[in-house]
């Protein structure tokens, strides 16, 4: 009954600069993380690696993403390009304001306790 609503409402919002839900979890995670591999993203998002690796050749094509130097030749490793950051500082902006419309009426202890006991299911479910 959440989900959806805010998967759509979300994909407005990131709409607004030309990118959709799996490209902003890749640039918050690649922003946050430095740099990833296509098998650490797929984990982190709970997808297919080919999901990913058609998400971040969309993001290497918009100049948001490239390939880090890397000494291994098998690991490919990708990371946020100056412009990659750029973006991801901008939607930033926008996602908090989404965030903060979206739990307008909610006291921070509240917001913490459903925090603490969402990661709590999502263990429960990954037993």
């Amino acid at each position: 009954m959440l989900y959806r609503p805010f998967e759509n409402r979300l994909n407005t919002e990131l709409n607004k600069h030309q990118l959709h839900r799996a490209q902003w979890t890749i640039l918050y995670y690649l922003f946050h993380q430095g740099s990833a591999t296509n098998v650490e993203i797929s984990q982190y998002q709970g997808v297919e690696k080919p999901t990913v690796t058609r998400t971040m050749t969309s993001l290497e094509n918009l100049g948001y993403v490239e390939h880090q130097p890397s000494k291994d030749k098998r690991e490919k490793r990708m990371q946020l390009t100056k412009l990659g950051q750029k973006v991801y500082q901008e939607v930033r902006v926008t996602i908090d304001q989404y965030e903060e419309e979206v739990l307008t009426g909610i006291s921070e202890e509240e917001q913490l306790e459903t925090i603490r006991i969402l990661q709590e299911i999502r263990q429960n479910i990954m037993k």
